[in-house]
């Protein structure tokens, strides 16, 4: 039997150090090149390691590598997208979602079916299966290092500030695909808000100081709003006697 399926195969133990997609020369230009050094492939995710090397001065460093899923990359996309700037531009396609479901369970049942083939039969099976896996893993890698490396080869997205937050800051960036994303774009396009509501409610800062004075000043702006009204109806009644 083949066991350790929700994790990588075994046969891809020694690729997680050295696999790297194939490079893609889309510029001649060395200010800014960003690949994929290595990608670990498990049950449900790929964790990719993005490594940038720059001379541009925006960055804090010269060289340095994060860990990103491919939600990561989803929302980096999006963020393109959905930038008025960026009008008129061809922003690159996001890279399609890591899939080695059948794969794996082609894998599964050969290891299932292992007392029911000779030696030799269920060793070339496997091994067939293993350059399938790995194909598409390492396909799936460099459609994703591809989408970063245009957009680093183009003049004005590389000097976006979400780009350079997905390829410099070392945490996780907490996002989790379209669903999240749609839910919070949906919630301030459905809810009639001021400006300064808007500018307010957009400060993350959770120091308590602060977040007391947001909502001071968001409760200060909506009685603002009722007195002027009131007062408004006020005066339309007086005019009208």
């Amino acid at each position: 039997m083949m066991d350790g399926m929700d994790e990588t195969p075994d046969f891809l133990a020694e690729e997680h150090n050295k696999t790297k997609s194939e490079s893609v020369d889309l510029s001649t230009d060395t200010t800014l090149v960003v690949d994929i050094s290595d990608a670990l492939s498990e049950r449900d995710k790929v964790k990719f390691t993005v490594h940038t090397k720059t001379s541009l001065t925006d960055f804090h460093q010269p060289e340095f590598s994060v860990v990103r899923q491919h939600e990561e990359f989803l929302w980096l996309h999006d963020t393109f997208e959905e930038n008025e700037d960026y009008a008129g531009i061809i922003i690159p396609p996001a890279p399609p979602r890591p899939d080695f479901d059948a794969s794996r369970e082609k894998l599964q049942k050969l290891g299932e079916g292992e007392g029911s083939m000779t030696k030799e039969e269920f060793q070339k099976m496997k091994q067939e299966l293993e350059a399938e896996y790995l194909a598409t893993f390492k396909k799936t890698v460099a459609m994703h290092e591809v989408f970063l490396q245009r957009l680093a080869a183009h003049p004005l997205l590389r000097k976006d500030m979400n780009f350079h937050v997905f390829l410099e800051y070392d945490k996780e960036l907490l996002v989790r695909g379209k669903n999240r994303k749609e839910r919070l774009s949906g919630f301030f396009k459905n809810v009639s808000m001021s400006v300064d509501e808007v500018l307010l409610s957009s400060q993350k800062d959770g120091d308590e100081y602060f977040e007391h004075q947001r909502t001071f000043l968001i409760e200060y702006h909506n009685r603002v709003k009722d007195a002027t009204l009131k007062s408004d109806k006020m005066t339309k009644s007086h005019k009208g006697k």
